[in-house]
C-alpha cells in the first residue's frame, strides 16, 4: 500500500526539522511540493534546500500549480471559500497520488509548522481517503509551531499557572472580540491587524514575523504603547517581500 508523510518541518529555521523528520524524509520515493507563485518562491526554496540538505537516498520531485483561493471572501462566506479551494486541492493531491507514486511507494508533503495546527494538508488527505479512489496510509510527524517559535523568541511561557491558552484566527478576533473568560490569546493569520481595534489598555502583546528565519522581527509591549509599530512594521515588511507569515499572543494584564 502507498505510504503518504506528512511531515512538520518547522516555523522557518532550518535546524527546527528534527531527527524524526528527516528520518521520515529518508523514506520517501516521492516529494509533493505546491507551486505558489513568485511571491512565496523563498518558502519553497527552503524546502528544496532542506531535501537537499538531509535526504540521501534517490527520490523524486513532482511540482503542482496551487488552485486559486478567494482570501478576499467576507466573514460568511469564509468558511464556503476555504472549502471550495480545499476539496480543489484534494482533486490536485488525488491525481497527483494515483499518477506520480506507486502502489508500495512512500509519498511526503513538507508542511510549515507542525501538521495538526492550522495546516490543511491531513484534512485534504483524510477527504482523499474517503473516497476510495486511491488507498493510502497517512504518518503525521509533527513539527515545531509558529506558536512554538514564538514563545521560544520572546523567553516566555505560553500560559500562565492554572490557566488556559486560547489559539484564533485574527478573524475571529476582529468580528468576536477576545474569548470570554481568557486571559492568553494566541493569534494566527491576522490579515487585518485585528489587535490594532482592542481596548489597548487591556492588553500586552508579544508579536513575532518570519520567526526563526534572518528576517525575523519582534515587538513586544503594552498594547497601546507598540500597536502603531506593529501596523507599521507589517506593512513595511510585507511591502518588501510580497507576503508575511506572522503570529502573536495577547496577554491581559494584570488588575
Amino acid at each position: 500500500m502507498r505510504t503518504i508523510y506528512v511531515i512538520g518541518i518547522g516555523a522557518g529555521d532550518p535546524d527546527h526539522l528534527t531527527l524524526q523528520a528527516v528520518a521520515a524524509m529518508n523514506r520517501a520515493d516521492v516529494f509533493f511540493t505546491i507551486d505558489k507563485g513568485e511571491a512565496k518562491a523563498e518558502l519553497a526554496g527552503l524546502r528544496a534546500t532542506l531535501v537537499a540538505r538531509h535526504v540521501t537516498r534517490p527520490h523524486r520531485v513532482v511540482t503542482a500549480r496551487d488552485p486559486e483561493r478567494d482570501r478576499g471572501a467576507p466573514s460568511g462566506r469564509y468558511a464556503g471559500a476555504v472549502a471550495d479551494w480545499q476539496e480543489r486541492r484534494a482533486e490536485l493531491y488525488e491525481r497527483m497520488l494515483v499518477d506520480e507514486l506507486g502502489e508500495d511507494e512512500c509519498g511526503a508533503f513538507l508542511v510549515w509548522g507542525d501538521p495538526a495546527l492550522y495546516d490543511g494538508t491531513l484534512r485534504i488527505l483524510e477527504r482523499i481517503r474517503a473516497r476510495a479512489v486511491v488507498a493510502f496510509e497517512v504518518i503525521s510527524i509533527p513539527g515545531i509551531s509558529a506558536v512554538q517559535a514564538l514563545a521560544a523568541a520572546h523567553r516566555i511561557p505560553l500560559n500562565r499557572v492554572g490557566r488556559p491558552v486560547i489559539v484564533t484566527t485574527g478573524r475571529r478576533l476582529a468580528d468576536e472580540g477576545p474569548p470570554q473568560g481568557v486571559d492568553d490569546v494566541v493569534v494566527m493569520l491576522d490579515a487585518v491587524d485585528a489587535f490594532a481595534a482592542l481596548p489597548d489598555d487591556l492588553w500586552d502583546i508579544y508579536w513575532g514575523a518570519y520567526l526563526g528565519t534572518p528576517d525575523e522581527a519582534l515587538v513586544h509591549g503594552r498594547l497601546r504603547d507598540v500597536k502603531a509599530e506593529i501596523v507599521r512594521l507589517r506593512g513595511e515588511l510585507r511591502a518588501r517581500k510580497g507576503w508575511i507569515m506572522d503570529t502573536y499572543l495577547l496577554r491581559r494584564r494584570s488588575r
